[in-house]
């Protein structure tokens, strides 16, 4: 080594090994080895050093340098995810594209056809299809401000979404767990116009995206536009145009800065904000809040020089008072006249419809907004014929609405059914469904006499026929009771009605509607007017809430329920009871059908969005014997002669053969109160009605004619006659003259005349039977089962000839005013009132 020590540059030589207690050196010789890796103190290694910070006898500003160093990786961190998720939003951002609007319009709406599938009976609400959109120089400036103030304050400076809002809303789905989101308009356009409305993350990304591309692609006032066309303002109104109609009754240019306020803060909650549901006090409600709000912020746009259009200060601080007043609601435009009633029906079909398992199809949100489409048994043509008919018959100065005046309106309802199906093929409702939402084919009027066809059927059930006799004269009484039945024709002088002969038969009573036989011959059933209730339900009257246990099984019945229909009511055939028009042609229509029950209904199939059948009406599931085909043909028979010979002649005019009955009824007061005539071809079974006021309001006096024979068979004829016209000539099946034990003794037909030879039916099972599945034998009748009461060629009731002795048959004139009251007089109806409310101990009731 050199003197002095080792030269520049050369490194100290080795010390050699330490000695015992002598301290360690470091490497190069020049001092005592640090311990623990600190030179001389002692103090170990200082694990801060790690991120290059070393103890200078400063520990704040150590802590500072820690802090520096980790907010250095954590903002290489943030860098490198930020770097990650800018490649997933561009590559999101290439991925996803805009949809085709219209095509998601379409898989959202739910359409309703006729019969057929193809010609449209209208539409539920879903998506954007019944919105009314505007351009955009035709959407009013005023209505772009306050929607801007109501929901987007910043979308003139936002690029399509809010990055803050969307921070807030990550935070608070992550604590809370909800789904919620904060959204521009411009997201909001876009979930209305292309998405749908789940509530996850990955639509949440797609409507992201989506909204950056569209602020790109349009304008601010073509986003604003298209949103304020597209958005859901509550009471099935999609856009403002609509609104504005909805609930102002004008249009969105005439709308003031409150109303247009008030419009966009229901956009906020347009179901819980709807002023209808707040009540009278509606400015004591959250939507006076939300409103306040909306004017707020458009005085901050007026401050910002934001504001489209010019509104001032002083009017602003005016408006936030009180909410404008709004007009009471009315139904939709597009459910104007029949359709909105036909499409009420079809949603009430479809929320009845369940699977095997009992479970319902089909939700109302399902119907509103999943793209049914739905084909129903509706048929144009007999759609328009109701309506074409009713207004050709009824008295031109008798109206369906009368605000001043309601209890004059005139409401007429008819139904017509598909005999071998029970499908609904068309119906007529009454009023434009605008002005009234009740439809007079589905809620009805009580029955009269058009329920006197299911007593005799009761009775040949019983083991009664055709030819049994009955009391004809007026005046029954009923036993157990101080009441009376009267027939048609009261008057002074001949307060229990006109008589018909001691002993006249089943038809004769069916041809002029006589109380008197049908009251008696309920009473000789075995259960009395309950068995006339069971026929009627098993033909397709539906019971009261207090009997549904008694329908058969897989029953349903537009509607699903009668009003006082009540099986221990001794004068139930008389029709005190109040049924639809639609139930009753499908009873009607059972007659018609050999006796089967087919359930009458109007929805026939169902296809989803996607193609799928996810409903179709089975014709096997609806079918249901409800007498035997004797006792149907030989009722069927009866009614036929009320059309030929009996009350109700006007109905014979069509080309088809056919068969019906008229009917009247009378309110507490005595008062004619509802007119009806129902009947059938072999092919279709119609029904029609006329009632008054709140369907039970007086007719005679009030309208020149108020006989079932009257306006409601001509109806029926012009209804039936545009139908069947071009039908090919169907016959009705002879009559079986079905007799059997009878339970009661003292209605034996008079032998005056000399017996017909009767057809023997076959034994074996009816065609009818056999394509249903409903095989029941026919019993082979005896000799004795022909007509003896005079009728000639299978006949029975042409050519009857009483006893004179017992015969009190007022002499027939040659007017026709004794069938269709056309003659000015005091009396009921000629085919049959039997009044009711009387306080000379006459029976209270409804006829003929």
């Amino acid at each position: 080594m050199p003197p002095g020590g080792p030269r520049p540059g050369q490194r100290p030589p080795y010390p050699g090994p330490r000695r015992p207690g002598e301290p360690p050196v470091d490497r190069l010789g020049q001092g005592p080895a640090r311990r623990g890796g600190v030179s001389g103190g002692g103090k170990g290694r200082d694990p801060k050093s790690a991120f290059g910070v070393g103890d200078h006898g400063d520990g704040e500003l150590d802590k500072k340098a820690l802090a520096a160093r980790i907010g250095k990786i954590a903002g290489i961190f943030v860098l490198v995810m930020a770097l990650i998720g800018s490649a997933a939003v561009i590559i999101s951002y290439n991925m996803i594209s805009i949809p085709n609007a219209n095509a998601a319009f379409e898989a959202e709406s739910s359409f309703v056809y006729y019969a057929g599938g193809k010609k449209e009976v209208g539409r539920f609400q879903a998506g954007d299809q019944n919105r009314d959109a505007l351009s955009e120089d035709e959407m009013p400036a005023l209505v772009k401000d306050a929607a801007v103030a109501a929901e987007d304050r910043s979308f003139y400076e936002n690029n399509g979404i809010d990055l803050k809002g969307i921070a807030r809303t990550l935070f608070s789905n992550a604590t809370t767990g909800s789904q919620g989101g904060a959204s521009t308009i411009t997201q909001q356009y876009v979930k209305n116009l292309y998405l749908s409305q789940e509530r996850t993350y990955s639509r949440k990304v797609k409507e992201a995206v989506i909204s950056l591309k569209i602020s790109r692609q349009k304008s601010k006032d073509q986003i604003l536009t298209g949103y304020l066309n597209t958005v859901y303002f509550g009471r099935g109104a999609y856009g403002v145009q609509a609104a504005a109609k909805t609930y102002f009754r004008k249009s969105a240019q005439d709308l003031d800065i409150r109303e247009a306020a008030a419009l966009t803060a229901i956009l906020n909650n347009p179901n819980g904000f709807d002023p209808e549901k707040s009540g009278a006090d509606a400015g004591g409600t959250e939507l006076l809040g939300r409103y306040q709000y909306v004017l707020n912020g458009m005085a901050e746009l007026k401050a910002q020089g934001k504001a489209l259009s010019d509104y001032d200060e002083a009017t602003l601080e005016k408006s936030k008072a009180a909410l404008p007043k709004f007009p009471k609601p009315k139904a939709d435009s597009r459910l104007g006249g029949q359709k909105g009633h036909a499409l009420t029906l079809v949603k009430n079909e479809l929320k009845s419809l369940k699977n095997e398992n009992g479970e319902l199809l089909f939700t109302e949100e399902d119907i509103d907004s999943k793209g049914l489409k739905v084909t129903t048994t509706l048929s144009a043509k007999a759609m328009k014929a109701a309506e074409d008919a009713v207004r050709e018959v009824r008295p031109e100065d008798k109206k369906a609405v009368n605000a001043k005046r309601p209890e004059n309106e005139l409401h007429v309802g008819a139904a017509t059914v598909d005999v071998k199906t029970g499908a609904l093929k068309g119906f007529y409702g009454g009023q434009d469904y605008l002005d009234s939402q009740i439809n007079w084919a589905a809620s009805g009027g009580m029955a009269g006499s058009t329920m006197k066809p299911f007593t005799l059927a009761a009775a040949l059930e019983a083991g009664y026929s055709l030819k049994d006799t009955w009391t004809g004269e007026g005046g029954l009484e009923i036993p157990g009771t101080d009441r009376v039945v009267r027939n048609s024709g009261q008057t002074d002088a001949d307060p229990t009605g006109h008589g018909y002969g001691e002993h006249i038969t089943g038809i004769k009573a069916m041809e002029e509607s006589v109380n008197t036989s049908f009251v008696e011959m309920s009473t000789a059933l075995p259960n009395g007017s309950e068995d006339v209730y069971k026929m009627a339900v098993k033909a397709g009257l539906p019971p009261d809430e207090q009997h549904t246990e008694n329908a058969p099984a897989d029953y349903r019945s537009i509607p699903a329920y009668s009003i006082d229909f009540d099986p221990k009511n001794y004068l139930l055939t008389l029709g005190r009871q109040a049924i639809s028009p639609i139930n009753m042609a499908n009873a009607y229509a059972t007659i018609a059908n050999g006796g089967v029950r087919n359930t009458v209904h109007l929805v026939s199939k169902v296809v989803d969005a996607k193609g799928e059948v996810v409903y179709e009406w089975d014709q096997r599931d609806g079918a249901e014997r409800a007498m035997t085909e004797d006792a149907a043909d030989d009722t069927s028979y009866a009614l036929q002669q009320v059309v030929k010979d009996g009350t109700g002649q006007t109905a014979g005019v069509i080309n088809q053969p056919a068969a019906g009955k008229t009917g009247t009824a009378t309110n507490q007061n005595d008062d004619v109160s509802s007119a009806w005539f129902a009947g059938y071809t072999p092919q279709l079974s119609t029904a029609v009605m006329y009632v008054r006021g709140k369907g039970s309001g007086k007719l005679d006096g009030w309208l020149d004619s108020y006989f079932g024979a009257g306006y409601p068979a001509e109806t029926w004829a012009q209804i039936m006659g545009t139908l069947t016209d071009d039908l090919d000539l169907e016959e009705f099946p002879e009559p079986a003259w079905k007799d059997g034990e009878a339970p009661m003794d003292g209605h034996e037909p008079s032998l005056t005349a000399t017996p017909t030879p009767t057809p023997t039916p076959s034994e074996d099972c009816s065609r009818k039977d056999e394509r249903k599945g409903l095989c029941i034998p026919i019993e082979e009748p005896e000799e004795t089962q022909s007509p003896s009461d005079g009728a000639t060629d299978g006949d029975p009731g042409e050519g009857t000839t009483p006893d004179e002795s017992e015969s009190t048959d007022p002499e027939v004139t040659e007017t026709a005013c004794d069938w269709f009251g056309d003659c000015e007089s005091s009396s009921p109806p000629a085919d049959g009132n039997n009044g009711g409310g009387n306080n000379d101990g006459t029976a209270e009731g409804a006829t003929q």
